[in-house]
């Protein structure tokens, strides 16, 4: 049972969201403010048991292995845990004097609403966004995370059936054009290379889905993006020369739990 449910919340892949309030806070957290990471965590788990709860009808036909379709966890439990991981989330936030209602509400209107439509990746981008902002108020680093998570989100929706040269072109371009306002935002050593990495590892997997857009080589990317999450907090973070310790231990669990 235990193990359906890291499968259902993609567990390993919230180490991508512990750094997004340090971005935002632009200083080390303290005190209570240790509280927002765990925040964010509660809230991006919260986001893929939604995720699986409105997408099971889909998941049946498409992903049969996830762990509603396949019997492991029924819809009620799933629907359950978004709401009480979205309910300690806040609460969370709100011990630490931050507000996390519209993070919450946008990662409910994404899930349940907007995902399928046109909209859908902005208001991805816009999740990404208000997690940072749940640590401050760095208006730029914020920008850019959500300027990825739009790529990433374009992306994946090739995942089962792959995608167009077009739509990697443009992803790819958006990703480099964010390293290089990342690395132009810092004068760290360390935050130059993060976002050189960050170029590097992310643009290399999407520049193989421009020569070969089937759906394998999207669901590389979409990994690779993902935990590109961490290189691009590693680079605006003014205090996260720690944070790429975290990439190591997020790849090896992905390999045991898929973060898409």
């Amino acid at each position: 049972m235990i193990k359906a449910y890291v499968d259902l919340v993609r567990a390993p892949a919230a180490l991508t969201v512990l750094g997004d309030t340090l971005v935002g806070a632009g200083k080390p957290l303290r005190g209570k403010g240790l509280l927002l990471p765990l925040a964010s965590v509660s809230l991006y788990w919260a986001g893929m048991a939604l995720n699986d709860w409105a997408d099971r009808d889909l998941d049946a036909a498409e992903r049969p292995e996830r762990p509603i379709p396949s019997g492991r966890i029924s819809p009620d439990a799933a629907l359950a845990a978004a709401a009480g991981l979205t309910a300690l989330g806040v609460g969370l936030a709100a011990a630490a004097g931050r507000n996390a209602l519209p993070l919450a509400a946008a990662v409910w209107a994404y899930d349940t609403v907007l995902k399928a439509t046109p909209a859908g990746p902005f208001a991805m981008a816009a999740c990404r966004a208000f997690d940072v902002l749940l640590g401050g108020r760095a208006v730029l680093p914020a920008g850019l995370m959500a300027a990825h998570t739009l790529g990433v989100t374009v992306l994946s929706r090739g995942e089962v059936h792959g995608t167009t040269p077009g739509t990697a072109k443009a992803v790819l371009t958006g990703t480099v054009l964010t390293a290089v306002a990342a690395g132009a935002s810092t004068r760290r050593f360390t935050g130059i290379a993060a976002a050189l990495g960050y170029a590097v590892t992310v643009g290399r997997a999407q520049w193989q889905v421009v020569r070969q857009p089937s759906a394998e080589s999207v669901r590389a990317a979409t990994k690779e993006g993902v935990h590109g999450m961490v290189l691009l907090q590693s680079a605006l973070a003014e205090h996260g020369a720690a944070l790429p310790l975290v990439l190591p231990l997020a790849q090896a669990l992905s390999r045991k739990v898929s973060p898409t």
